[in-house]
């Protein structure tokens, strides 16, 4: 796995809280690689999971227990029942989706818009399939 500089945001923490296996490995990948991860818990989504522009009127739970609504165009991942399950891209994750220990289905998620984003995605997709193959059966 290639590491690149992460950024002054991790530099302030010496180690990072444990949240969950799969959440932990995602974390230690997204830092590797400068590229921010989500993992989303399908098993709470609402029907489908849309990325689009927010409209204001969608709802966004904060891990600590407030209630937000995303800024008219903001990009979000929105199920059918207009929750978003995370805003500015993935950057900020919404409690809703936050995987758990009774978890069976995630959907996880790169997003880089830097120029060499495909390429940078693409190795990170590899170390992180790599990783999962180490720590978890995936079935094909």
């Amino acid at each position: 796995m290639r590491v690149r500089s992460s950024g002054p945001r991790f530099k302030k923490e010496s180690a990072r809280p444990s949240i969950h296996p799969l959440v932990d490995l995602c974390n230690a990948v997204s830092i590797a690689y400068a590229i921010p991860i989500a993992v989303f818990d399908l098993d709470h989504v609402d029907g489908n999971l849309t990325v689009r522009h927010a409209n204001g009127t969608e709802t966004y739970a904060t891990f600590s227990g407030d209630t937000e609504h995303p800024e008219p165009g903001d990009v979000i991942y929105a199920d059918d029942a207009n929750k978003a399950r995370a805003r500015r891209w993935t950057n900020r994750q919404s409690a809703l989706s936050a995987i758990r220990q009774t978890t069976t289905r995630v959907l996880i998620v790169s997003e880089a818009m830097h120029d060499t984003g495909t390429q940078d995605v693409a190795a990170l997709k590899a170390g992180l399939t790599e990783a999962l193959g180490r720590y978890w059966h995936i079935p094909a």
